[in-house]
């Protein structure tokens, strides 16, 4: 549970850290054009995407300073290999336990119990990571 729960939080925690860095001080705040929500969702993304993908960004964001290549790249780099090695861990530490014979407390993976379940703690992890981001940013600038 340690190392799958280090997987999942590694790329949240690197997009949430990168953001409120980049937002708090000088050299991350002086390339938003866009001020208020909107600024805030152009660096939301920014780090979202450096740290899932290819690392785009917003147009009213000028990335292109020496702050934002490295925090991005930094990002970019912990985003892929982190969770990499958390990965590596868990499927040694899997290899390693034997198997265990079935019993009538075993939660059957192929019906629907499992992928409600499933689905449910998906929605709340990601829920609970992201919704107070996007309720400063996106959603605020809705409004």
């Amino acid at each position: 549970m340690k190392l799958a729960s280090l997987y999942i939080l590694t790329t949240p925690a690197l997009v949430l850290i990168g953001t409120a860095v980049a937002i708090a001080i000088p050299a991350g705040t002086g390339s938003i054009l866009n001020p208020g929500a909107h600024g805030l969702s152009e660096v939301l993304y920014a780090f979202t995407s450096a740290a899932n993908n290819n690392g785009s960004a917003f147009a009213g964001l000028s990335v292109n300073t020496g702050f934002y290549n490295t925090a991005l790249g930094l990002v970019m780099v912990l985003g892929r290999f982190v969770p990499m090695v958390f990965v590596l861990a868990l499927a040694g530490s899997l290899a390693q336990q034997s198997a265990v014979p079935e019993t009538a407390g075993t939660l059957a993976t192929h019906k629907g119990l499992f992928v409600g379940l499933l689905v449910g703690v998906v929605l709340i992890v990601v829920g609970l990571t992201y919704f107070p981001a996007l309720a400063l940013g996106p959603l605020a600038e809705g409004l």
